[in-house]
């Protein structure tokens, strides 16, 4: 059988993945392109081990001798290939307890939201000056301001090559191509500073939207409704990879990159964030315990169906990527069998 294979991983060092062989998860190593099981790393004690989070507790262990493997195995050129995983399933790379999604965190997103949904008083001004308001919002915003975080759902959490499933409740079906955090341990109250050490890794995740279910009644003074525009089944596709942190030196220098149907619609630095990923986690273990294996998204770079005016329909393809975490690619579907009322 092919071995898996992946695009985009580390150059100087390995990620992580979750497999499935006849329907038995596993645990793999990703180096240079290449899949193997954990059990190579590791040793067979291992052999039992179906999920990354059971890694977490004593991560930095796991990572460094797996890292000693990984040294070892470059230094002798190819590893015979009954090594290497043949064809398996791609799983998502976890399961989180908590799902936690920052909102209006790019900089040119938010204006461009702003530009194409005015507040009522900006509605008869010109582009230039409703664009020029905005930006010196997000100025202040970055300054002085504080994020915005609101809980997700795990059961949305799909896999990186499985369908987007459009509901048929909706026309305006989006995609939002995030870089995700995997917080790594307890984390409650955490300063800015030293935020990022609580980070396991580094994943990427789609957070699919429904536009026009995100104000239900039209009423925008009410609030956004997320579980409306967010909640449905497979609209959070994550992976196919967790990269570790040690070879992620800084996530405000990476490039998110989505395709649709082998357009780019999005293609951004993550230095165009508003706020950073340890201020995101500081604002969050503020309200909320993070626990080992939850997500953090980090908010949506410009380039989503609004700005194109174009929304997903089926038969589309998104491919996805971030600089060195894998690319996912997710074809779009109908939703079937729902029921009649």
């Amino acid at each position: 059988m092919p071995a898996v294979r992946f695009d985009n991983t580390p150059a100087d060092g390995f990620a992580l993945g979750r497999f499935a062989i006849e329907g038995r998860p596993l645990v793999g190593v990703v180096l240079d392109g290449a899949a193997y099981p954990l059990t190579a790393a590791l040793g067979p004690e291992y052999s039992g081990l179906t999920s990354i989070e059971e890694l977490l507790p004593a991560w930095d262990t796991h990572l460094d001798l797996i890292g000693t493997w990984c040294g070892k195995l470059r230094a002798r050129g190819a590893e015979p290939p009954e090594n290497a995983l043949g064809a398996a399933e791609v799983l998502a790379p976890l399961r989180p307890g908590g799902v936690f999604q920052a909102a209006a965190n790019y900089r040119k997103h938010v204006i461009d939201l702003m530009i194409a949904s005015p507040r009522p008083e900006h509605r008869d001004l010109p582009e230039e000056e409703r664009r020029a308001f905005a930006t010196r919002l997000m100025d202040q915003r970055a300054a002085s301001g504080t994020p915005s975080v609101f809980a997700g759902l795990p059961s949305s959490v799909s896999g990186p090559y499985d369908d987007v499933v459009i509901p048929h409740i909706t026309e305006q079906c989006d995609w939002e191509l995030e870089l995700a955090v995997v917080i790594g341990r307890p984390a409650r109250y955490v300063p800015r500073e030293s935020a990022l050490d609580v980070v396991a890794g580094y994943t990427i995740v789609n957070d699919i939207t429904m536009r026009d279910r995100l104000y239900p009644s039209g009423d925008s003074s009410r609030g956004p409704d997320w579980l409306a525009c967010k909640g449905a089944p497979t609209f959070l596709p994550v992976g196919p990879l967790i990269v570790p942190a040690r070879f992620v030196p800084d996530p405000m220098a990476l490039t998110i990159t989505l395709r649709l149907n082998g357009v780019v619609m999005q293609d951004e630095s993550t230095a165009d964030m508003i706020f950073d990923p340890g201020r995101l986690i500081e604002h969050a273990s503020r309200y909320a315990h993070l626990l080992p294996g939850d997500l953090l998204l980090t908010g949506s770079p410009a380039g989503n169906g609004v700005h194109h005016g174009r929304f997903l329909a089926p038969g589309d393809v998104m491919e996805g990527r971030i600089t060195g975490l894998g690319v996912q690619r997710t074809p779009v579907v109908a939703e079937t069998g729902f029921p009649v009322p």
